[in-house]
C-alpha cells in the first residue's frame, strides 16, 4: 500500500485482485461492509443519503453520502459522534474512494480530506491502512479473520 503525502490529508492506494464492482459492493453493501470495517452499517448509498457505522465499540463514523458513481467513484463526508473520543466532529471531512480497472484487479485510490490537524491526520492514515488492506483480502475472496481492534482498539 502506497502512502502519499499527508499534511490534513489522508492519500493511499492499494491494488486488489477483484474488479471494480466486486470492490464496490464492499463500500456500499451495508452486509459486505461490515466484512471488513465496523461492528453494524447503516448505509443508503445516493446523494444525500446516510452513512453511519459503528468502526470499533462506541465509536461511530457518520457523515452523507455527496458522490455515488458505480463502480469507479465514492464520496461521502466522514466524522466522529459525540462520545467517540475524537477531534472530527461528522460530517466535517471528505472521504474519495477511486476505482481503477487494471487487468484483472481494481487499483482504489483513498484520499481523506480536510482533517484538522497532524494528529488525526496520522490516526486515520493508521486507520485506513489497516482498514484497506482487510478490504483488500475480503474483496479477492479471502477472509480477513476477526477485526482485532473491536477487541483491542488501537
Amino acid at each position: 500500500m502506497d502512502a502519499i503525502g499527508e499534511g490534513t490529508s489522508v492519500r493511499r492506494e492499494i491494488a486488489i485482485a477483484a474488479s471494480p464492482e466486486t470492490v464496490w459492493a464492499f463500500l456500499v453493501d451495508p452486509g459486505k461492509a461490515v466484512r471488513w470495517m465496523g461492528l453494524w452499517a447503516n448505509l443508503d448509498p445516493r446523494p444525500g443519503g446516510q452513512y453511519r457505522v459503528e468502526i470499533i465499540p462506541g465509536s461511530v463514523a457518520s457523515g452523507e453520502f455527496v458522490e455515488v458513481q458505480p463502480p469507479h467513484r465514492l464520496v461521502y463526508t466522514w466524522g466522529w459522534e459525540p462520545g467517540s473520543g475524537s477531534t472530527v466532529p461528522p460530517r466535517s471531512t471528505t472521504v474519495e474512494f477511486e476505482l481503477i480497472p487494471d487487468g484483472q484487479g481494481t487499483l482504489l485510490r483513498l484520499t481523506h480530506r480536510s482533517l484538522p490537524d497532524r494528529a488525526s491526520t496520522a490516526s486515520h492514515g493508521r486507520g485506513w491502512e489497516h482498514y484497506l488492506a482487510r478490504l483488500a483480502a475480503v474483496a479477492a475472496g479471502g477472509d480477513p479473520g476477526t477485526d482485532p481492534w473491536i477487541e483491542q482498539p488501537p
